[in-house]
């Protein structure tokens, strides 16, 4: 009887110890990343760590840095991964997260690192701002390409152009943050005064504009260059334009959220993400990524893309977030698309 027990006991014992083997921490990621590649990125980290399930919680760029904002005093994500790092700067500021420096953070590209130590968020990628021009739409208004940014508030394009709302999308404030260091602030803001007599409207989504102008709804996007290159791949009749005075461009990144209760595994992210498996994964969504000697040529994008991108002041951005942001919409937000 009493090795029946013992077996029995055993036996409990090791279907336990079993079951907590294969038992999943869970975590709780915010993201900005296109809702097409959270997938293939969380089924590239579970490769590797099987262990822990990734619960996404997805929307744009400004309406997820408001989110995180909101919940500064009840925080609900673990880590952030795909976030603007200019957004994480901010919450940064605000005290709201963990500073950890992950294993071989030295190898990145230093434009997208945290300058203190122990760094608070790393960057993952750039994505760069780009013009998607329908040719076949185009030729039917007497329209030729544009070369440059300032070419687009040239009369012949009133009504025909369509970039993303700042105040929702990252890809919009990389545009406007950029061309305020490109061309002066008085010198932006008079640019974008221009700009905006010929914009049909201003969209919530980053990559919406290139679609557009891939579906012929307009014949001018200004998006980034992923989404470009997939409504080129997929046979729209969109020429990509990177604009001859540079582009400007953002960093998704990559940040622990201060009291988490899943720290180790939010810390056993932050360190996957400089893997070249990780950066492999990213590297079918984006030609730039942070480690180097990893990225490959996507299709359609240029191979120097690298040498497109100004000399950007993410920590200039981030502290001017809210004034800029301010500013634009008092001038343009008439113009945005209704969020309904």
């Amino acid at each position: 009887m009493k090795k029946h027990r013992a077996f029995i006991l055993s036996l409990a014992a090791g279907i336990v110890l079993a079951s907590s083997a294969y038992a999943q921490t869970e975590l709780s990621v915010y993201t900005a990343f296109e809702a097409v590649d959270l997938q293939r990125f969380a089924e590239a980290f579970n490769k590797d760590h099987p262990d822990i399930k990734v619960n996404w919680v997805r929307d744009s760029t400004g309406v997820m840095t408001a989110k995180l904002l909101a919940e500064k005093n009840n925080p609900k994500a673990d880590i952030v991964w795909g976030i603007a790092a200019t957004s994480l700067l901010i919450l940064k500021n605000e005290g709201m997260l963990e500073p950890y420096t992950p294993k071989d953070v030295d190898k990145l590209d230093p434009r997208f690192v945290d300058k203190d130590r122990p760094t608070s968020w790393i960057g993952l990628d750039a994505y760069v701002a780009a013009i998607c021009f329908n040719t076949v739409e185009a030729e039917k208004l007497g329209l030729k390409p544009p070369k440059s940014w300032k070419d687009l508030t040239k009369p012949e394009y009133k009504g025909h152009v369509v970039m993303p709302n700042p105040a929702s999308s990252g890809t919009g404030f990389l545009d406007v943050s950029s061309w305020l260091q490109m061309f002066g602030e008085k010198g932006g803001w008079d640019y974008m005064d221009g700009l905006h007599e010929n914009i049909a409207n201003y969209t919530h989504s980053g990559s919406k504009p290139c679609k557009m102008a891939g579906a012929g709804e307009v014949p001018i996007g200004v998006s980034f260059e992923f989404p470009a290159s997939q409504v080129k791949s997929a046979g729209a009749p969109v020429d990509i334009i990177f604009p001859e005075e540079g582009s400007g461009w953002e960093s998704e990144a990559v940040a622990i959220m201060a009291g988490t209760q899943n720290m180790d595994a939010a810390k056993t992210l932050m360190d996957w993400t400089l893997t070249p498996n990780a950066m492999e994964a990213l590297n079918k969504s984006f030609a730039v990524v942070a480690l180097p000697g990893i990225a490959k040529p996507v299709e359609h994008i240029p191979a120097d893309l690298e040498k497109k991108m100004i000399k950007n002041d993410l920590e200039w951005a981030a502290n001017n977030r809210k004034a800029i942001l301010e500013e634009w919409s008092k001038r343009y937000d008439s113009k945005s698309e209704s969020k309904g």
